[in-house]
Order: structure tokens, then C-alpha cells, then sequence
């Protein structure tokens, strides 16, 4: 299986492209794409589109594992970052429907280095933990792997067995509803 982990941006993207055999996870590649360039936004969203389209053709992934909105204190990034996502999920949704996942940026950081309110460095360290020694050019690369192995971890064929206590949780919480 191949993942994708996109950490998106109205600017610049970080994507991550791991690869899961058996149990172990391979590294594929990794980097960060970028819109900076192009200074009208409306016109940045066709290349952000096209980008994506170019990730997907270029990694045929089999899931592709998106990191949710964050807060921003400007409500402009916000609405920027909200349409370049778009721009991208429109992208996969023409080659991956219902393979596409988004994670939360605690539950990103929970998965991975067991904090949900862990810093970069400690997601890096992580990351060179499982695989291997390497530098990141930007937090957004790296944040990038760490989305793609989160999804592994929580959903994927690595997914953790559930405890005897979460499933009892589960249980209770499904006799409620």
C-alpha cells in the first residue's frame, strides 16, 4: 500500500509518499510544492489542481491521508487555505473517491509521538525513528510523513488492535446510541 500525506497550504504544500510492506514502513519520497509564485489567488487554485493532479499521476497512491483545517488567526488565510484544500481534494476525488482521509493536527501528533500537543522537532525525531536518518527542508515535509503514517497507524494495515478496555468503551458507547 501506498500512502500519500499532504500537509496543505494556499502557498506552499508539503506531501509525503510512504510505503507500507508487511509491518515495516518504506520511505518514498517527500517535498514541498509551491504556489508563492503566483501572486492572484484565484489564479494560484488552477495550479494548486494541476499540482496535485501531477502527485497522484507521478506516486499512484492507493490512499491519500489530508491534514484537517487548523485555526489561523487571520480569517483571510483561513478562507485561502479552505480553497486551496478544496482545490486539492477536488484533485484526488477524480482518481481516489472514498480513499481519501483527513486527520487533525492533534491526533496527527497523538498518533505519532504519543502527545497531541507534541513540537516539530519531536515529530521529526519520530519520523528518523521509523525511517531512518534523513533531513526535512521544511516542518511541512516532515509534517507531511507524519500525516501519511497516522493514517497507516489508525486505519491502515497497521492499524492498532484495539484494547480489551476501548473496545469495552466502544461496546458501551454503541449500546447508548
Amino acid at each position: 500500500m501506498i500512502i500519500l500525506g499532504i500537509d496543505p497550504g494556499s502557498r506552499k504544500t508539503g506531501f509525503g509518499i510512504i510505503k507500507i510492506v508487511g509491518n515495516k514502513f518504506h520511505y518514498i519520497d517527500s517535498g514541498i510544492i509551491r504556489f508563492d509564485h503566483i501572486d492572484l489567488f484565484l489564479d494560484r487554485l488552477a495550479v494548486v489542481y494541476e499540482k496535485t493532479i501531477e502527485l497522484i499521476d507521478v506516486y499512484n497512491p492507493t490512499e491519500v491521508a489530508v491534514e484537517s483545517l487548523i485555526y489561523v488567526k487571520s480569517p483571510t488565510a483561513l478562507m485561502k487555505l479552505a480553497q486551496a484544500r478544496g482545490a486539492m481534494i477536488a484533485a484526488f476525488n477524480k482518481t481516489h473517491q472514498g480513499r481519501i482521509f483527513e486527520y487533525s493536527p492533534n491526533l496527527i501528533k497523538s498518533t505519532t509521538t504519543g502527545h497531541g500537543h507534541a513540537n516539530k522537532e519531536s515529530v521529526q525525531k519520530f519520523l528518523r525513528m521509523i525511517l531512518g536518518p534523513r533531513e526535512f527542508k521544511t516542518h511541512d515535509e516532515s509534517d507531511a510523513l507524519a500525516i501519511a503514517i497516522c493514517h497507516a497507524l489508525r486505519s491502515g494495515p497497521l492499524q492498532r488492535p484495539m484494547t480489551r478496555s476501548s473496545k469495552q468503551a466502544k461496546n458501551s458507547l454503541s449500546n447508548s446510541l
